[in-house]
């Protein structure tokens, strides 16, 4: 399981040290990325249509997802606002929100690799034969997308030393690492895991795409899919606090994203907390990118 590991950290580090200056290979590469990343979910989906039993499963693949939100969401909440007592930050500026219409079209963003892994999961289910060669694929089409992440993070115009010195953000990311670990000894009992799948299962931190397939390879497709409701449940709940707290615990706000705080849920961010949330958030949200697949994949080599 080691080599495993190894196998899906290297390309996301050999991307990240490559510096390219072409800004339509750039493009190229953003779109072909969004194309992987639902493909991928696909494939999820159908490794659970095409699972023995799936609909014996279901209802304790639900149980055990609301268990994990639950718990994490008040283990982060928590440690956030610990993290915001010991080092408040006050927006400096509020952007007037976005109006109704555009947190509807975020809404249904978020629901894409819902409906991403639905489709897989009935074509699975209804019309496809099983696919020996699908979990292979999946992890080469894995490999491939975080080889094409790490050149997007390495390119994005951002300087790995800000971002490591911008200590409100690096703060936050630490906190919502350190909290999820936490969440995850309580549940060690609960999932009836071995204490470092379940650490695994709560260091997705908001990276379906990655968690969900990752988890799938190492545990099986019900895992998968609990790894992914997971995540994309904290993406669509992030987009649903922000606004709230973000005027009065900004740390709260953007660290509950996880990952997505430096993209999908940062338009969110900025409109609600203003300019002055978006380095905090994208110095949370590059780090928390980095060290989810280190933390999946040391902690999945013990298995």
């Amino acid at each position: 399981m080691l080599t495993g590991a190894l196998l899906i950290l290297a390309p996301l580090f050999f991307g990240f040290a490559l510096s390219l200056e072409n800004r339509r290979l750039m493009t190229v590469i953003h779109y072909t990325v969004e194309a992987l990343v639902y493909f991928i979910l696909a494939l999820l989906g159908l490794g659970l249509g095409q699972m023995e039993g799936l609909t014996s499963q279901l209802g304790a693949m639900a149980s055990q997802t609301s268990v994990l939100v639950a718990v994490l969401f008040m283990a982060n909440m928590t440690g956030l606002w610990l993290f915001h007592r010991w080092r408040p930050m006050v927006p400096e500026h509020r952007e007037e929100p976005a109006g109704s219409t555009g947190y509807v079209r975020l809404f249904m963003a978020a629901l894409k690799p819902l409906m991403a892994v639905m489709v897989g999961l009935l074509a699975g289910y209804f019309l496809l034969p099983p696919l020996p060669q699908a979990e292979q694929l999946a992890t080469w089409s894995l490999m491939l997308l975080l080889f094409l992440i790490g050149l997007q993070l390495r390119n994005a115009g951002l300087s790995l030393r800000k971002l490591l010195m911008n200590t409100q953000g690096l703060g936050i990311a630490l906190m919502l690492v350190v909290s999820s670990l936490l969440a995850g000894v309580v549940l060690i009992p609960v999932l009836g895991l071995p204490w470092h799948d379940v650490l695994a299962l709560a260091s997705g931190f908001g990276w379906y795409s990655l968690s969900g397939i990752v988890i799938g390879d190492a545990l099986g497709p019900a895992w998968g899919g609990v790894a992914f409701m997971n995540d994309v449940l904290r993406e669509i709940i992030a987009l649903a606090i922000i606004p709230l707290v973000i005027g009065s615990r900004p740390a709260m706000a953007i660290g509950y994203g996880g990952a997505t705080s430096m993209d999908f849920t940062l338009p969110v961010i900025r409109s609600n907390g203003g300019l002055s949330c978006v380095p905090v958030a994208i110095a949370s949200g590059f780090l928390l990118s980095f060290l989810s697949p280190v933390f999946m994949g040391v902690f999945l080599s013990f298995g």
